[in-house]
């Protein structure tokens, strides 16, 4: 730790107490060149299209007025500076946030992004959107959110290290991180890696928290991690398609069936969450055609083969010269306008605006990342036949998992490890006296495939898949009861369920 020690002293201080007309809109305004082709310049910023979303559920809620206005509001956001020296003697000014939401429950828990889209706006509506996901998946969690203002792919290892350790020094100093305070994540531009060295760096900081393991997850399983948190997101979102496209009023609409077979699928962003969710889909018969990335997109109608594509694209940070028979877009955002039957965007902020709403072909719009689709491509979208599921519901699957990763923390003991071998004496019993009764024995295959007992993976996936469907399940309900999409469903859902905690709670200093 000597190296952060050596470092110039940082200035942190609470946004609450600055006049937020230090931070102009124009400086605040996510803009990147996917939402300048998608968006119109009056539509809505990040934060506002969550705040729109979140007040017209507001109006169906029947939620008192006093505890909605609390609910739409942030509790704290924390802004660090602090200097990194970069080469040769000189220094660099990094910044940072911390934003977090509701503490009707705790911890919170949200992601850290290592972005250089990373701002005060974009890290409140994403810890806001976190605290109506967990709501919706019920997982016990406030909403949090951090990031810090890099592209990491700019700065070597070591650097991203003490940029990483120095950030969650000034966490811990503020009591911004802790396993029942705030329990950040991995996100865009982070993983396993940075998840290991903030756990660390607490544990210095937390000599004697026989909990630290829990101050963050999506940890590298030598560090506390757990198996199946890596895919989560992206099984969350093929598990959420998977289930609405069960639903008849789903099938009417769209004129698609349950079955994933054949089905033309399309992925923007082929980072852990798109990578993954065209992994499931791949595998349970449906067809990848395209696939978008930062610099280019690639579309082949016959299909593409997602793991040979995924090696190919990390090894050469490019889809060009992958396949002579598929078509490259080199205006990445328009493979979102190819036909398919279901289209991912699993990329970054408003991808689907009002400027490319009308080119959408794909019948159901699955938002594997965070506020893909402007409200009023939202409403537009809706108006013209085709289903959005939500990005609060459907990409829940890595905040569910996270919330096991932590749970496996504060026991201290892995899933499976108490109860796998009594589950497996007993089935072996129950096979015994089959057999003895059918007068035949199973060959060895049968008996391993009937007498296995659970291990952490195999309860991980349970768990999330049946997450995940009792969540798609109330929020059809909710959406048949009001008449609404599932999008304000989902919102009045989580309103109402976080409403129960404050209100049942009584809100201390609140009247």
């Amino acid at each position: 730790m000597a190296f952060l020690l050596k470092r110039l002293p940082a200035t942190a201080r609470p946004l609450a107490t600055l006049n937020r007309t230090s931070f102009p809109l124009a400086a605040r305004y996510l803009s990147t060149p996917a939402t300048q082709v998608a968006c119109n310049s009056e539509e809505p910023t990040f934060l506002q299209s969550v705040e729109k979303y979140y007040d017209h559920a507001a109006n169906l809620s029947e939620v008192q007025t006093h505890t909605l206005a609390h609910l739409r509001a942030v509790d704290s956001v924390l802004r660090v500076t602090f200097p990194i020296e970069v080469e040769n003697g000189k220094y660099e000014v990094i910044e940072g946030y911390r934003a977090q939401h509701s503490r009707h429950r705790l911890p919170v828990k949200g992601g850290i992004r290592f972005s250089e889209e990373v701002d005060l706006q974009e890290v409140e509506a994403l810890a806001s959107l976190m605290t109506y996901k967990c709501a919706v998946v019920d997982v016990p969690f406030g909403g949090a959110k951090g990031g810090i203002k890099i592209d990491p792919s700019k700065y070597t290892v070591a650097q991203l290290e003490r940029i990483t350790r120095r950030y969650t020094m000034e966490l811990c100093q503020k009591k911004f991180i802790g396993p029942g305070l705030d329990v950040p994540a991995p996100d865009v531009g982070t993983g396993p890696r940075e998840m290991a060295w903030i756990m660390d760096t607490y544990a210095q900081f937390n000599v004697g928290d026989v909990n630290a393991a829990g101050c963050v997850t999506g940890k590298p399983l030598s560090m506390g991690g757990v198996r199946g948190r890596t895919e989560a997101t992206g099984l969350g979102v093929f598990y959420g398609i998977r289930e609405f496209l069960n639903y008849p009023e789903v099938q009417e609409k769209t004129g698609l069936t349950g079955s994933m077979s054949d089905r033309t699928v399309v992925v923007q962003g082929f980072g852990n969450v798109g990578y993954y969710a065209a992994k499931f889909f791949e595998e349970d018969g449906a067809k990848v055609v395209g696939v978008g990335e930062r610099d280019c997109s690639i579309y082949d109608p016959n299909g593409l083969n997602v793991e040979d594509l995924h090696k190919y694209y990390r090894a050469n940070k490019t889809f060009r010269g992958y396949s002579s028979t598929a078509t490259i877009f080199d205006e990445s955002t328009k493979i979102l306008e190819v036909e398919c039957d279901i289209l991912i965007p699993a990329a970054l902020e408003r991808q689907i605006g009002m400027r490319n709403v009308a080119n959408i072909k794909a019948k159901v719009i699955g938002e594997g990342a965070n506020g893909p689709v402007t409200p009023g491509a939202h409403e537009a979208l809706e108006a013209s036949g085709k289903v959005v599921i939500p990005d609060l519901l459907l990409n829940a699957g890595g905040v569910t998992v996270s919330y096991f990763e932590w749970l496996k923390n504060l026991s201290h003991v892995r899933f499976g490890r108490m109860n796998k071998k009594w589950d497996e004496r007993a089935r072996s019993k129950v096979v015994a006296l089959v057999e003895e009764n059918a007068g035949r024995s199973l060959t060895e295959a049968e008996r391993k495939a009937i007498v296995h007992g659970a291990e952490e993976a195999d309860l991980v996936y349970s768990g999330l898949e049946d997450t995940m469907i009792q969540a798609c399940q109330e929020t059809r309900q909710t959406a048949n009861l009001k008449k609404v999409d599932f999008r304000t469903a989902a919102y009045v859902n989580a309103i109402q369920k976080i409403a129960a905690v404050y209100e049942g709670s009584g809100m201390l200093f609140m009247h």
